[in-house]
């Protein structure tokens, strides 16, 4: 690599550093009243589309994706929402390095994990995840045979998104996760489960 190509890149690294920093700013007021609006969305939206450098990070470009879902019918549901405060919170968060996922150790995952069977097995996905939205996520196992929707006591496998933080307990899912570790505690057939497992089996 030539002298000049070096520095270009060194630059475009320090620009995108920049650019992720900002944002995080942006979001952290975006998400400080606890809802995002739309035109709270609309407005971050246009600030990613002009910021290039950012995008190279991967959970600042699953948040583009989901913008960009999310706004292509014209109408963010409560659905898409959430999905879009998942991210940004996982995004802000005090003990989060950008790209890095959590350590598997911080969660009460089942260990050693199970083999995830999906022919009727009720699934319930939380977290934020680099497979793509929570919808893809349902829709992939479904297309395997699952039956994906809210945590009950029927449910057999909870899926955590791998971009998390040291801090679950107190996110938007942290309440999810630990009325699962109840139910299991109580002997209910229930098992915790991180997306990188889920990812073996499909």
């Amino acid at each position: 690599m030539s002298d000049q190509a070096r520095a270009g890149k060194f630059l475009a690294q320090r620009m995108g550093e920049k650019q992720i920093h900002e944002l995080i700013g942006i979001a952290r007021g975006l998400l400080a009243d606890g809802h995002l609006n739309d035109g709270e969305i609309d407005f971050l939206h246009r600030w990613l589309a002009a910021s290039d450098s950012a995008r190279a990070n991967p959970l600042v470009s699953q948040l583009v994706a989901r913008l960009n879902s999310a706004l292509a019918d014209g109408v963010i549901d409560e659905t898409e929402r959430a999905d879009l405060f998942s991210t940004m919170q996982a995004l802000t968060a005090n003990d989060f390095e950008l790209g890095e996922v959590l350590k598997s150790s911080t969660l009460p995952l089942c260990d050693p994990a199970p083999d995830l069977t999906f022919s009727n097995a009720r699934l319930c996905f939380t977290g934020t995840f680099t497979y793509g939205k929570r919808s893809e996520c349902e829709a992939i196992s479904a297309a395997m045979g699952a039956i994906c929707g809210s945590l009950t006591q029927k449910t057999r496998y909870l899926v955590i998104g791998e971009y998390a933080t040291d801090s679950w307990k107190h996110s938007s899912f942290g309440n999810k996760i630990m009325q699962a570790v109840e139910w299991r505690d109580s002997g209910i057939p229930i098992s915790i489960v991180s997306e990188q497992h889920w990812r073996q089996f499909i």
